[in-house]
């Protein structure tokens, strides 16, 4: 990508969020947009593949933080004429070249850019090199693209973590050629830009700028008799499925990195990473709340107001028994230590017991003779008199 592209592309109207979204809207507008457009929903529609391309460009820069900023900074920088030329087009007060500014010298007028400042700014963003011209730039790696994916686990898998299959599609250097582009694997170099895969135009007041060479699409090779599988880019679409590690204590819509794990790097570059996006299947007993495992429990009447000793389940682990005061009243929560999630450290949090007092619906005339004797005995009692009392006070 050159870096006239890089200023001119407007990622936040790729994704169709403002340019003050947060990171979660970010967020929200990829997927759903990824999902719509992925290759594998869309068999054959290049224009899907090409707008999948230009959602996975855009969320790569505003998902990071720091490439976002440095896209913000850059786009203020020339995209509001940051830098024009002097009065009437020519040199003027404003003769000077963006060699300077991205932190070297033009290299025999070609325009191209040392090392450090921007340079190197706009050349991490799209894996490419800060310098331009030179031989030492034609075998320069190039890190393989970051790969995102999802999976649905049920609610015990990710408590205590699973191994899941991940079926996922990427470019990857092309197996037929070998990553040359060359059916024979003997590519030459490109004698427009000299292998570097660059090439310098003026932009009028007396700087140029770098684009990508049009002649080998920024390879710096030709191949001589293009490979009829990727067509001489050396990069075709694969799909692999691999066992994937989610380690335990994982909440619903985490997201996972696992390193080197995305799509392989060319010319020896590392491997980019692979993006997990975790989905959790509620469950019909117990819930989640931090590292801790939520869980209510009826009681009867008889063992809130005299006390008991009541069994209370644990996710995939023997019951445990917990010691119910008496008087214990409906919505009090118990706590049964190391019962709950595990945490990043190894250790488990706790399964919290809400109290729920069961009233019943039906009473066999034992039942309701017992009940009219002890309303008879608390008749005096009357738990709204305090309330009323401070409705009055207030």
């Amino acid at each position: 990508m050159s870096t006239k592209d890089f200023v001119e592309k407007d990622y936040y109207k790729v994704l169709g969020v403002p340019k003050d979204a947060t990171e979660a809207e970010i967020k929200k507008a990829y997927r759903k947009l990824a999902r719509e457009f992925h290759p594998d929903a869309n068999k054959g529609d290049a224009s899907a593949e090409e707008r999948f391309k230009e959602i996975s460009e855009a969320n790569d820069i505003l998902g990071d933080a720091k490439k976002r900023k440095e896209y913000d900074e850059a786009r203020a920088l020339f995209g509001n004429g940051g830098f024009r030329p002097g009065p009437g087009g020519g040199g003027g007060s404003f003769n000077f070249d963006l060699g300077d500014l991205f932190g070297g010298q033009q290299q025999g007028g070609a325009g191209g850019f040392g090392g450090g400042g921007l340079g190197d700014v706009f050349g991490g963003l799209f894996n490419r090199g800060g310098a331009g011209a030179g031989a030492g730039n034609r075998t320069q790696p190039r890190r393989g693209q970051d790969i995102e994916s999802e999976v649905t686990l049920s609610f015990t898998e990710a408590v205590d973590g699973a191994t899941v299959p991940l079926r996922m599609s990427s470019q990857s250097p092309c197996k037929a050629c070998s990553g040359t582009g060359d059916k024979n694997g003997t590519p030459r170099v490109c004698p427009t830009c000299v292998g570097t895969g660059q090439v310098s135009r003026g932009s009028g007041g007396g700087f140029s700028l770098t684009d990508p060479c049009a002649d080998c699409k920024g390879r710096g090779l030709i191949a001589e008799t293009p490979c009829d599988i990727c067509k001489g880019s050396g990069r075709a679409r694969s799909s692999r499925t691999m066992q994937v590690r989610i380690p335990a204590g994982v909440s619903d819509s985490q997201r996972i990195r696992l390193r080197g794990k995305g799509a392989p790097g060319e010319r020896g570059g590392p491997a980019g990473d692979l993006y997990v996006v975790v989905h959790v299947d509620a469950h019909p007993v117990f819930g989640r709340k931090d590292d801790n495992l939520t869980v209510t429990v009826p009681v009867t009447f008889a063992e809130a107001a005299l006390g008991a000793d009541i069994k209370v389940p644990t996710l995939n682990g023997p019951a445990v028994t917990l010691k119910l005061p008496p008087g214990t009243p409906g919505g009090r929560t118990m706590r049964a230590r190391g019962k709950g999630a595990v945490r990043k450290d190894g250790t488990r949090g706790d399964l919290l017991v809400t109290i729920e007092v069961a009233v019943p619906t039906e009473l066999n005339d034992k039942a309701r003779e017992a009940m009219e004797l002890y309303r008879e005995a608390t008749e005096s009692e009357d738990p709204r008199s305090a309330l009323f009392e401070s409705a009055k006070g207030a």
